[in-house]
């Protein structure tokens, strides 16, 4: 690998959280030499890409002001957060904005509920497309061929209720495809479920909007026009703002 492959391994390696992690565990999860490491961190931590502290290296600040500015997120999120605190308003439950990266979702924005909810879902984290709603509500309106190759492989489980079987997939996909809503129950996490929708840019599906709340009090036809309503109005604003051919 060349040095620019191995220092994104080494920033890479820092995923879930980002840090603190020590030297060991850097050089473990990159499967590279200590040596090899302990060089690359130094130049990072030179750089502001990673910073270190007693306990270990962590994430620095300059990927986090880099991140901020990278155009899609920025205009999505610049978009967005009007309608989300509005669907936060009016629900008083956690709301989540999500693109897709392959087969994950990665999360671009969270307004957290005040019941503090436990979700595995953080800003700048990944999750398997087919366990959650924005997931769901992405993979359906991604084109056949993703939605074949995602069918054609082993369905991923975070939970006992995670759907593993692909004709029950299939047929929620199809559910979604045509109510423009879609459904997760404790898929994700146990105790919880959703409801999202998906936002479009020029016709193509970048992103997918939903409210999270406790199984306990789920209510769908409640919840559903509020979140279909909100990823309308993100849509029309990018629609707004993109630039004209």
């Amino acid at each position: 690998m060349s040095m620019l492959e191995k220092s994104w391994l080494i920033l890479d390696s820092f995923r879930p959280t980002g840090g603190p992690l020590r030297l060991a565990d850097v050089s473990a999860r990159c499967r590279l030499p200590k040596t090899t490491t302990h060089r690359l961190l130094a130049e990072l931590a030179e750089l502001g890409a990673v910073d270190r502290q007693d306990d270990g290296y962590i994430l620095g600040r300059a990927l986090f002001e880099l991140g901020s500015i990278v155009p899609l997120e920025r205009d999505l999120r610049d978009a967005a957060l009007p309608f989300m605190h509005d669907l936060y308003e009016a629900t008083r439950e956690t709301v989540h904005l999500a693109v897709r990266d392959g087969l994950d979702v990665v999360y671009v924005e969270k307004l957290r509920g005040h019941e503090g909810l436990a979700l595995p879902s953080r800003v700048g984290g990944r999750l398997p497309l087919t366990c959650t709603g924005v997931g769901k509500a992405l993979l359906a309106f991604a084109g056949e061929q993703l939605i074949e190759e995602v069918l054609g492989r082993p369905l991923r489980r975070l939970t006992p209720h995670s759907i593993v079987d692909r004709s029950r997939l299939e047929e929620s996909l199809v559910s979604a495809q045509q109510t423009g809503l879609a459904y997760e129950r404790q898929e994700a996490q146990p105790g919880s479920a959703c409801v999202a929708a998906p936002v479009f840019r020029d016709g193509v599906c970048v992103a997918a909007l939903s409210v999270s709340t406790p199984i306990a009090r789920f209510q769908p036809a409640r919840l559903a026009p509020a979140v279909k309503t909100a990823a309308l109005g993100i849509s029309r604003a990018l629609a707004r703002h993109t630039p004209p051919r």
